[in-house]
Parts: C-alpha cells; sequence; structure tokens
C-alpha cells in the first residue's frame, strides 16, 4: 500500500496535494508535504493494531482447521468452504471498502472493521454446526477487509511519498505479528483452554482496539492539505472504479498481488497444518514450528523489502520475479520427492521462501499508487488488494476439491500422495498470474 519512491521520477497522472488557503494574486500555489515524524508513527501504530488484530482473526482457522473439522464433522471440501467464504468476502469487498475510504476517511472505516470482526468471531465462538459458523467467518471477513487499505491510506497521509513503500512493508510486517500471535498463542489455547473460551477471547480484544482508535486517532496532522479531486467535482463511483482500471498500472498491481500472495497465504491460513501433520507425520508441534518459520521469515522479508523499495524502483520486478520463481522450483522440489515424504531441510526450505510471498505482494501495491491521483488511491489499492485472495480462494478450493477426489470415500485423514496431487494446483495460478505480468508489464513501461 504504498506510493512510487523518491529515486524514480513522479508519474504524470499524480497531481501534487493542494492546500485549502488560496495563493496570492499570481504566486505558485504552494505544496504540502506531510511532515513524518512521531505523530506519523502514533498514528500508524494506533491504525495498525487493527490490522494485527484482523490478522489474528483471520488465521485462527489456520490452527485450528483439524479441531473444526472435528466439531462441525466435515471433510477437506467442506472445510475449505470456510477459508474460501471469508475471502471471497474479504476480496468482494476491496472496492467498495476503497471507496468507503476515500470518501468517508479511514478512521471510520476502521471502527467499523473492528465491530464487524468481533461480531463475526464471537458468533463463530458459539457456533456448533457448519452453516452458523461459516456466516459468523463471512462476517469477519468482511470486518477483515476494511483494515489494511485504511491504513494504508492513513500513512499516505502522515508520511512523506518516499516513505511509504518502507511504512507499507512494516505495516505487513506488524500483520505478520498478529499471525506470530495465533500459531503461537492461539494453538496452545485451543489445546488447554477449548473452542468457545478460546475464541471468545480473541473476539473481545476487538473492545480495547475500538476504543484505541476512536479516542486517539486523528486521520491526518494538522494543517494538511485537503485532498481534492481534479476540477474540484468527485467522479460518480461507477467511474472512480472505470479510471482505476484503466491504468495500467493498476492491472498490473493486481496480477502482481495475485501471483506472489496466494501459495503463502494458502499454507498459513488452512492447508499447512494439515499437510505437515497428515502428508508428513510431523506432530502439531512440529507443525506449529513450521508456521512459525513461516511468520518469522515474512516479517524478515518484508523489513528487507520495503528497505530496498525505498531506495530505488528497480528492484520491483526483480522481487517480483524472484519470489515467484522460487516459490515455483521448492513445490516443484518437495512435490516431486520420491514417496512424497521430502526431508526437513527441504520442509523448511519451501517454508522459508513463502515467507517472501506476502512481502512481495506489496509491490503491486506501489505500482497502482505510483500510476494514480491521490484522490483515488484507496479505490486503486482496493482493485490491486483483491488479487492476491482471488489466487488464494481459487487455491484453496481447488486443493480441497482434489483432496476429497483422491482419497476414499469416508477416509479419516488424507495421504501424502494425496496431498502431493493435490497441491500440484498451484502451479496453474502461478502460470496464470505470471503471463499476465510479463504482458502488462510492458504496457506500463510504454506508458510510462
Amino acid at each position: 500500500m504504498t506510493v512510487e519512491p523518491a529515486s524514480s521520477a513522479p508519474s504524470r497522472s499524480v497531481p501534487a496535494p493542494r492546500t485549502t488557503a488560496e495563493p496570492p494574486a499570481g504566486a505558485a500555489a504552494p505544496v504540502w508535504t506531510p511532515p513524518g515524524g512521531r505523530g506519523a508513527w502514533l498514528a500508524w501504530s494506533i491504525g495498525v493494531s487493527v490490522y494485527i488484530l484482523a490478522v489474528i482473526h483471520r488465521t485462527s482457522l489456520g490452527v485450528a482447521g483439524l479441531d473444526a473439522a472435528d466439531r462441525f464433522g466435515i471433510g477437506a471440501s467442506a472445510l475449505s468452504t470456510f477459508s474460501i467464504l471469508q475471502v471471497l468476502v474479504y476480496a468482494a469487498m476491496q472496492i467498495p471498502v476503497g471507496l468507503l475510504v476515500d470518501r468517508f476517511g479511514p478512521r471510520r472505516v476502521l471502527l467499523l472493521g473492528v465491530v464487524l470482526l468481533s461480531i463475526g468471531q464471537l458468533a463463530f465462538a458459539f457456533s456448533s454446526s457448519f452453516a452458523p459458523a461459516l456466516v459468523s467467518r463471512a462476517v469477519l471477513g468482511c470486518g477483515d477487509a476494511m483494515t489494511f487499505i485504511s491504513v494504508l491510506r492513513l500513512a499516505a497521509r502522515w508520511f512523506p511519498a518516499a516513505k511509504n513503500p518502507f511504512v507499507a512493508q512494516l505495516t505487513g510486517l506488524a500483520g505478520m505479528g498478529g499471525n506470530l500471535i495465533t500459531t503461537v498463542v492461539l494453538a496452545q489455547a485451543l489445546h488447554s483452554e477449548g473452542w468457545t473460551p478460546t475464541f471468545t477471547v480473541i473476539a473481545l480484544l476487538g473492545v480495547g482496539v475500538f476504543a484505541l482508535v476512536a479516542l486517539f486517532l486523528r486521520e491526518a496532522p494538522a494543517g494538511a492539505a485537503e485532498v481534492r479531486p481534479q476540477g474540484g467535482e468527485r467522479p460518480r463511483t461507477g467511474r472512480q472504479v472505470r479510471d482505476c482500471w484503466r491504468e495500467p498500472g493498476t492491472r498490473l498491481g493486481l496480477w502482481v498481488h495475485f501471483t506472489t500472495q496466494f501459495p503463502g497465504n494458502v499454507f498459513g491460513l488452512l492447508w499447512g497444518l494439515p499437510y505437515l501433520v497428515e502428508a508428513q507425520g510431523m506432530s502439531r508441534a512440529g507443525a506449529g514450528y513450521l508456521l512459525t518459520l513461516l511468520v518469522l521469515c515474512n516479517m524478515t522479508a518484508g523489513f528487507v523489502f520495503g528497505r530496498l523499495l525505498s531506495r530505488t524502483a528497480r528492484a520491483r520486478m526483480p522481487i517480483v520475479f524472484g519470489v515467484i520463481g522460487a516459490t515455483a522450483l521448492g513445490w516443484a522440489l518437495v512435490l516431486a520427492w520420491p514417496g512424497g515424504h521430502p526431508p526437513m531441510w527441504l520442509l523448511v526450505a519451501i517454508v522459508a521462501v513463502m515467507g517472501g510471498n506476502g512481502p512481495a505482494s506489496l509491490v503491486g501495491l506501489d505500482y497502482a499508487r505510483a500510476r494514480n491521483p491521490v484522490e483515488r488511491l484507496g479505490t486503486a489499492s482496493g482493485i490491486v488488494n483483491m488479487g492476491g485472495f482471488i489466487g488464494t480462494m481459487i487455491t484453496l478450493l481447488g486443493i480441497g476439491l482434489l483432496l476429497d477426489a483422491l482419497s476414499p470415500e469416508g477416509a479419516g485423514e488424507y495421504s501424502a500422495e494425496a496431498f502431493r496431487w493435490a497441491f500440484c494446483w498451484q502451479f496453474l495460478p502461478l502460470a496464470v498470474g505470471t503471463l499476465m505480468i510479463l504482458r502488462l508489464r510492458r504496457k506500463v513501461a510504454a506508458t510510462a
């Protein structure tokens, strides 16, 4: 969720923000620059606390997948429906949320997101059958959708443009802190305290976060320039979306996000724990350590990529293709290993590689923000942010259906061979996304 770094030429389509005061006759209009500093970091910290909470809610099913299958008496395809619906709602809400952020500001949207997250998780805590639990995950996905774009828009108002790539990566890194809480704390709490108490406590965390945002968050620093659309009038919703989509940088950003994010998402959200436990024979504790490694590698990659992107925009495509290539090669080695049981060092390696998936996906937001004017950054970010979650949804569904199709009816668990073939599904969206990136990359270069 970033804008063009200072080291690259600014896009002609991005007008400088204007102040609300009229300049003297014959004088050049002053250009207002966000000050950064302690106030900016305070505002960002309050906003990012909502995103951390959202990631905890989002990834909670990743360590509770086997418990959910037992609680609701469902198989792999039905289990994947939880994450698919949650991701589907998240993706579908990205454009509406972007429009809401552009129109009403990030503070109100963040408050609404906290309310929906808490309601959805509380309902999930007390659900004892499949249908109510499914509805609760949909509500949770709606609340989750309102957080990331809001934090990025908040950062764009508080920080200078050159700092935005680094702040965006820090936002993703902070979100991974929420994922770390899930894999370490939530997994243990489920084992010791049980389903309902664990998810109830998570839901009630929203009360404190709501109060923090309501009482202390300011959307912009004192004296901030008013963001006005070109021509002074706000475009209609349909036109706003069309203008964003017609910009090749927005479409390139969407496909970058699509291709880089979904492998790590699928592994962390749902299928990582079952794969490691049922296909590789690891204990839940051992699988939890690898999921924790995924989060730590994600945080490390986010910091490194953020530093690179804040120095030069030329690092974008090397990061994107490096992560895509390493992910594809890593899974090819894991899935081709004789007997379907790769050695531990290779499992550690593929988990470490997938740690770069989330940070690399944020490069897509850099492309969109460098090519869109400030008054439609929320909408452009929403379009791009759909990409990875659409890829996640397609892959979650494909793996779940293949696991059920490749396993005997009524089987209590899935074999290593079934997981091997089901996980091959990942290569289809990887190939499609890579081809689209290559195609749109040339188009963006031609219009630069």
